[in-house]
């Protein structure tokens, strides 16, 4: 079997997703119990407790997801559909950390979110626009917060975004689980080989940006092949849609609890007749989010035991990966 370090990967002939790869415990790890793996990271000059930020989906972050989340050590990016938003603006006591806002945002409403001093994240699902670049730019220069753009699917474009003051980007086109925007366009590659051309774009020109890994994370697993494949902090959508923070109520149907989770792009948002980038589903309730945190820590602290990895920094170091064939991939699979 061949062990794959971070530029052999990033130089294989096919797009590769999580599903495609693993990681390889090379080492005797130093770490007794996973719970001697430390998680904390910092973000934007934010403390976290773990490296994960919440999509600004509208069925995932609204504003008692992102103070929930903000009170587990991770940041909630509130949705910005969302109807609560005057509050958030005109009350300073709501524990927020960021929140987002489209290309037509308006001006006032971004300039109490910058009084504020929330992490400022133009939603978009293409960043290598020049009207996206603008806007970064403007807020930017005229507010000093940070700024967070997305979505990028390669890194050829990376210093322009920085140039034009973007403090993170969004990574990821066409991997989300609600998102169809590669079946509509034939564009978006897969998620670990978006990942790692980023990460040696960023490496090679010495960039000073933040790296998001946005879409196609399904299990704390995948959280954790996406930071040793260079990211910074990883943004889930699914993993923490359905849960009693997020937005939306609670159906029954069939004897069993449900909540709606849906693309930002699918019709249910949208509401008119225009291009669908987006799907809409039903997921299975899962109670509390914190109890998702619970798991995703657990996870990614196990993982790093494997790893024999003390902290996220030697976790992004790591350098032995393997990819799988198909049947390896199905043999790892639970059995019913």
């Amino acid at each position: 079997m061949k062990i794959y370090s971070k530029e052999t990967l990033n130089d294989h002939e096919l797009s590769l997703t999580y599903d495609d790869i693993s990681l390889v415990p090379s080492e005797v790890s130093r770490i007794k119990s996973r719970k001697e793996a430390n998680t904390e990271t910092v973000f934007l000059e934010h403390d976290l407790l773990l490296p994960v930020l919440s999509s600004p989906m509208d069925s995932v972050t609204g504003v008692l997801m992102a103070e929930s989340l903000h009170d587990l050590g991770c940041i909630g990016i509130i949705n910005r559909f969302d109807s609560s938003l005057d509050q958030v603006y005109n009350n300073d006591e709501h524990k927020i950390t960021a929140v987002s806002i489209s290309l037509n945002h308006d001006a006032s409403l971004v300039e109490k979110m910058a009084e504020r001093g929330y992490i400022i994240c133009i939603d978009t699902a293409n960043a290598n626009n020049k009207t996206v670049l603008e806007k970064c730019e403007y807020i930017k220069s005229k507010y000093g917060v940070k700024v967070i753009v997305g979505n990028v699917a390669q890194g050829s474009s990376l210093g322009e975004l920085v140039d034009a003051g973007a403090d993170a980007v969004r990574i990821g086109i066409g991997g989300g689980s609600v998102c169809t925007t590669s079946i509509q366009t034939g564009i978006g590659i897969g998620q670990a080989s978006s990942l790692l051309d980023l990460y040696f774009a960023r490496e090679s020109e010495k960039l000073n940006i933040g790296l998001i890994a946005d879409g196609g994370i399904k299990s704390p697993g995948d959280v954790a092949k996406a930071l040793a494949l260079g990211a910074d902090v990883v943004m889930l959508g699914r993993m923490l849609a359905g849960t009693k923070e997020a937005p939306g109520e609670v159906i029954k149907y069939n004897d069993q609890l449900w909540k709606k989770y849906r693309g930002s792009a699918s019709f249910g948002v949208k509401m008119k007749n225009e291009f669908i980038e987006g799907e809409e589903t039903m997921i299975p309730y899962k109670g509390p989010v914190e109890s998702v945190i619970d798991a995703i820590s657990d996870g990614l602290r196990s993982s790093m035991s494997y790893m024999n990895c003390l902290n996220i920094s030697e976790l992004r170091s790591t350098e032995s990966f393997a990819i799988l064939s198909q049947s390896s991939y199905l043999e790892r699979l639970p059995k019913k």
